[in-house]
């Protein structure tokens, strides 16, 4: 359970100081640590009812990521805090000025805009070199700092060695409405690419004062980057230079394979503005095939990854295993551990996706916190993680995922196809008679399941569970 916190209060060594202006997602609290020169802040997230699995799912990727990436363009990274316990992510507070602030005042002078573009731009070539496409980079997000543009907030993040916990929960468009890429309202969160788009949008904003596409609130009306242009710059600042419109025409094209190639030629183009090559104004832009098949729901790998900058090149093949801890672990649970271990064993390219489905009902509220007030859904995630902790795998293999369903077979069922899970391990407890006249969970699974199943019984097992395991 997640402790109060108030200045004073020790976490692992970390003293909090302050609390400072917070997000809706986490609060933020100064804070200091014995051998650590540099300010600090600690970020809390949130764990009210009805918040729990975006949050938790955005702290784990931050926390996951925040610890791989490092350079002046990002805070520097002091350490964690336990789910079980207080989660929470500690970093370095950077002194600086937010974008944010700044990009009130826009339109802004070319030289300004220059500026500021090439820092950010600097930032995401060291970024995307540590195989990390940010996502949701917006003036929010970025801190101008004197070592130049510090990139904040990984929440939405993605790292090419890690399992996407955000794509593999949900094909939502995820981002920002008014810098998301056109690939990421179509679920695409493989190409750091995007983050060139959302820079795109960044230095329209800076030159015109306004957002390019607004900022929408439903998919349909962000989908209508994909077919409409932005005004034009000229007639909203006719101080804009020509190499400056085209440099935001590079990053603003629909279709990838026209955008900037990576976040190195935009530095280059805005540190060399006499070398920018100039085009001539096209028509409305058309989506390119690779994004007419994703438009369609039909994404072809080969067109996806373009021109070799997808970060999701050629993922490894996941197993799927599915367990019930309501009840805590038992025979059944430990068997399929030992049949998942044995099977990473033999598929030793292949990652984990741990599962377990948190039934809710069809009429009612479904209660979110228990009869001591933590979270039930964090109390899946712990036991969850609990469970595959023996099996010893690193992070880069294994991610966790508590799925809150009605029935628990659709839920796995579809978990298993979006992420093209090559095998499926689950238990089956007992076999009573009426068991066999409805159904079970393993049964649904089986019949209707689009990879292999192996489903784990043990022998004598009582019929005295709430459904498989």
């Amino acid at each position: 359970m997640t402790r109060k916190l108030s200045p004073g209060v020790e976490l692992d060594g970390f003293l909090l100081g302050d609390k400072l202006p917070s997000g809706g997602m986490a609060s933020i609290w100064s804070a200091a640590k014995p051998g650590v020169d540099r300010p600090i802040i600690l970020k809390v997230p949130f764990l009210d009812p009805g918040e729990e699995a975006s949050v938790i799912i955005g702290y784990e990727v931050e926390r996951m990521i925040s610890a791989r990436v490092s350079g002046p363009h990002v805070p520097k990274f002091y350490g964690f805090g336990d789910l079980a316990e207080t989660p929470y992510i500690a970093m370095e507070f950077v002194e600086g000025e937010s974008l944010e602030k700044v990009i009130q005042g826009a339109p802004l002078p070319v030289d300004r805009v220059r500026d500021i573009g090439l820092q950010i731009a600097t930032g995401l070539v060291s970024l995307h070199a540590q195989k990390v496409a940010h996502l949701d980079l917006k003036p929010a997000n970025v801190i101008l700092a004197k070592r130049g543009a510090v990139l904040i907030d990984f929440g939405l993040a993605r790292h090419a060695e890690l399992p996407d916990l955000l794509g593999e929960e949900s094909s939502m468009p995820m981002g920002t409405a008014a810098y998301i890429a056109p690939e990421q309202v179509l679920g695409e969160r493989s190409d750091p690419a995007s983050d060139i788009f959302a820079l795109g949008c960044i230095l329209y904003q800076m030159t015109t004062g306004r957002e390019p596409f607004g900022s929408p609130q439903t998919t349909a009306g962000m989908r209508r980057r994909l077919f409409q242009s932005p005004d034009d710059i000229a007639r909203i600042n006719p101080a804009a230079p020509r190499w400056l419109r085209q440099v935001i025409a590079n990053c603003l094209e629909v279709d990838r394979g026209r955008r900037y190639g990576d976040a190195a030629q935009l530095a280059h183009d805005l540190r060399h503005p006499d070398q920018v090559k100039l085009r001539e104004a096209k028509a409305e832009p058309t989506p390119g095939k690779w994004l007419q098949r994703l438009f369609a729901r039909k994404p072809a790998p080969e067109a996806v990854v373009g021109a070799g900058r997808a970060i999701d090149r050629s993922a490894p093949s996941i197993i799927l295993a599915s367990v019930f801890l309501t009840g805590g672990e038992d025979a059944l649970t430990e068997q399929i551990r030992a049949e998942t271990a044995r099977l990473l064993a033999v598929r030793r390219d292949s990652r984990l996706a741990c599962v377990t489905v948190w039934k809710t009902e069809l009429i009612g509220q479904q209660p979110e916190i228990d009869k001591d007030g933590n979270s039930i859904y964090v109390k899946h995630l712990v036991a969850l993680k609990d469970w595959a902790r023996p099996l010893g795998l690193d992070e880069e293999r294994l991610s966790y995922h508590v799925l809150e369903a009605v029935s628990a077979a659709d839920a796995i069922l579809e978990f298993a196809e979006r992420n093209h899970a090559s095998h499926i391990v689950m238990g089956a407890r007992g076999s009573s008679a009426l068991r066999r006249h409805l159904g079970s969970v393993s049964t649904k699974v089986v019949a209707e399941a689009t990879c292999s199943v192996t489903v784990i019984r043990v022998a004598g097992d009582a019929d005295n569970g709430p459904g498989d395991a």
